[in-house]
């Protein structure tokens, strides 16, 4: 491992440092800032020629500052002769504008793909993109992994009987996700019937499967932001009588009215990871938070030592 340099950008330095313990190595020094006009500096402290580099920096709010700040880390340990560079994003932004749904709008999810590349980053390590054909708009090569053993396991620890459980998709979207915690934790399938009047509004009105009466229902999505669809979700599987809603979601972004909604919802239990960094004592009660550094350094491992990464998830 002596080749590998591991550098946090301020995105996510507890997960970066979290990394660096599981792979028992130190963390790259590197001096980030903002000079008095807020433009932003970066020098990396350390020799990084002809070494294996992995920038750690999720482009969570603020996102442009940090997508700003992972840009200039690459071109840094580019001018600096690293061997090799990949940008570790366990939150990827932007990546919910990943096609054009009406006239004159950007697909900002490529843009971001294409500014990357060109800053000089050799390949991308990403969890649970918005969507998978995000990978595609890369030119270099992309490893996506997936936070669902780490919930999965969560789930399990709990001793549901299967035949107790109902997998919720909150909505047709998440449908192949939830058939995949079907798979492994067992239980029955239920979908929410979802309409969006608008990018901020959305009602759910019908539920598709189940029964979900008496039962415990679990919902999974990819990412929690203002929690007003996955409220939504849960006030309905409410309605429909189930015992307990336990929702769990990768990255909790947590925006405006987010707090507020999740402490309304009638959720039993909400489990994120810290793939994007969280104020313990902002938090709800009943909030758990999972750690993805065990998987993210197992995955830097791997593509240092060129072993392959879907062999993580039984592929």
């Amino acid at each position: 491992m002596r080749e590998l340099k591991i550098f946090s950008g301020q995105g996510n330095p507890k997960l970066a440092a979290d990394i660096c313990r599981f792979l028992h190595l130190p963390m790259g020094q590197i001096s980030l800032g903002k000079f008095p006009d807020g433009e932003n500096y970066c020098k990396i402290e350390e020799d990084v020629r002809g070494r294996d580099v992995f920038l750690i920096q999720p482009t969570c709010p603020p996102v442009n500052d940090n997508l700003m700040e992972l840009l200039i880390m690459i071109d840094s340990c580019k001018r600096a002769s690293a061997a090799r560079i990949t940008a570790v994003m366990p939150y990827f932004g932007y990546a919910r504008q990943d096609r054009k749904d009406e006239g004159r709008v950007p697909i900002t999810a490529k843009l971001v793909a294409n500014v990357i590349t060109r800053a000089g980053a050799d390949r991308v390590l990403t969890m649970d993109l918005h969507a998978a054909q995000i990978q595609g708009f890369f030119d270099v090569p992309v490893d996506h992994l997936y936070a669902a053993p780490v919930l999965n396991e969560h789930f399990l620890s709990k001793g549901w009987a299967p035949e107790d459980l109902v997998v919720v998709s909150p909505d047709e979207g998440s449908i192949k996700r939830a058939i995949g915690h079907v798979k492994r934790l067992g239980g029955r399938l239920a979908i929410v019937d979802k309409r969006r009047a608008s990018a901020t509004q959305t009602s759910q009105e019908n539920l598709i499967g189940g029964p979900v009466e008496g039962k415990v229902a679990l919902m999974f999505d990819d990412m929690i932001s203002t929690a007003g669809s996955i409220t939504g979700a849960a006030k309905l599987v409410q309605r429909m009588g189930a015992r307990e809603i336990h929702v769990a979601a990768t990255h909790a972004v947590f925006c405006g009215p987010a707090m507020d909604n999740l402490r309304s919802a009638p959720i039993t239990s909400l489990v994120v990871t810290d793939s994007i960094p969280l104020k313990q004592d902002h938090l709800p009660e009943n909030v758990v938070v999972l750690s993805v550094a065990p998987l993210l350094a197992e995955a830097i491992k791997r593509i240092h030592h060129d072993q392959s990464i879907s062999a993580m998830f039984g592929g």
